[in-house]
């Protein structure tokens, strides 16, 4: 009995951690922008785990369509880059993750921007960019509502197996 209960502790806080862990400010840290300006530094003992989301096949016409050269206009620009980063805010902003990289090398890919582009010219105030929770709830493949919807069924399952063993 006292395993089950240790068990059933194990697992709801697990589960809170979890939620704890996702409810992060709203903001795209500047810390992501060090990825596209070419950071350097002891990158090798500081190995970064593979992202787990794949930005090679997202819909990058949100931002290529409203940023053009050879001007980029900052408001266009930078709207267009929060629209497009804000439903990845909590891929990007893992700094353990290669996430931010890949997305900045897959931006100037498919909008030949010339290298800092984004770091340079959008500033919002000291936590970063500001994302409101209609520019977070949007996505173009919807990965993000899977994986809370994958949270909730987590969370669901752990207490459902903690009741069969209480």
């Amino acid at each position: 009995m006292a395993a089950g209960r240790a068990l059933l502790l194990l697992l709801l806080s697990a589960a809170a951690l979890a939620g704890v862990a996702s409810a992060a400010g709203p903001f795209v840290s500047d810390g992501v922008f060090q990825a596209s300006a070419g950071s350097t530094g002891r990158s090798l003992l500081q190995a970064k785990k593979n992202c787990a989301m794949n930005f090679e096949f997202q819909n990058y016409t949100i931002i290529t369509s409203k940023c053009k050269g050879p001007k980029f206009p900052a408001d266009q620009c930078c709207g267009a880059f929060k629209e497009f980063a804000c439903p990845f805010l909590d891929y990007i902003n893992d700094d353990s993750s290669d996430c931010a990289s890949a997305m900045f090398s897959y931006i100037n890919l498919y909008g030949k921007y010339p290298p800092g582009l984004f770091a340079n010219m959008c500033r919002e105030g000291k936590k970063g960019l500001a994302c409101t929770d209609a520019q977070r709830a949007t996505t173009a493949n919807g990965s993000q509502r899977a994986q809370s919807s994958s949270l909730v069924l987590a969370t669901l399952v752990c207490g459902l197996v903690a009741l069969l063993f209480h």
